[in-house]
């Protein structure tokens, strides 16, 4: 008898556990997730890419850089000079790379590379692109798809195994952005870096 108690104590705390009966799923369709545009789609790409942390100039904040939005993706302000770099930082027991305020000019081994503006200014962002020659920049790892060499730190060679239907996102999203006349230099070779 005791033994019944015990068992039916224990089904009635058993079943009072249960949770509530679920109804069935099984043949209904979840709602699909809002379809994103290209140009939304690449604006997320842009942003979980970091394309800002060297594309967009900064402005100091409590938290140190921040990106100046108002000048989202422009590249290297084109009036920013480079102060002289002292040899003892390369090299052995010196630093590999440095870069400027913005950390939009880095400074290595390959000389200074600056960040493109990759807005649609017509003269001096990517205005006068095609989405080829951005899926091609990518893909080559060279300037308008066919250029000079694209340096360090751009991480073409990770991009390079997006899709294209990601790329073109990336370049509807650019080419979204309001122009902005920002002439970026041309980089500085290693032996014109200034010491």
């Amino acid at each position: 008898m005791r033994f019944m108690l015990g068992l039916a104590a224990g089904l009635v705390l058993i079943t009072g556990c249960q949770p509530a009966e679920q109804k069935s799923t099984e043949g209904e369709e979840k709602p699909a997730a809002a379809a994103q545009t290209p140009v939304e789609r690449g604006k997320y790409l842009t942003l979980v890419g970091g394309c800002n942390d060297c594309h967009t100039p900064k402005t100091f904040g409590s938290n140190g850089p921040e990106a100046d939005m108002m000048k989202e993706l422009s590249g290297h302000p084109s009036g920013d000079k480079i102060p002289a770099v002292p040899k003892v930082n390369f090299g052995e027991g010196g630093f590999g790379t440095l870069t400027n305020i913005h950390l939009t000019a880095w400074i290595g081994p390959w000389g200074i590379s600056y960040a493109m503006n990759l807005t649609p200014d017509k003269a001096t962002g990517l205005g006068s692109w095609t989405e080829q020659m951005f899926i091609d920049a990518i893909r080559n790892g060279k300037h308008q798809g066919t250029g000079r060499a694209i340096l360090p730190p751009m991480p073409w060679n990770w991009y390079r195994n997006m899709t294209d239907d990601d790329l073109k996102a990336i370049f509807a999203y650019l080419q979204s952005l309001p122009p902005i006349n920002n002439a970026i230099p041309d980089p500085t070779p290693p032996d014109k870096v200034p010491r």
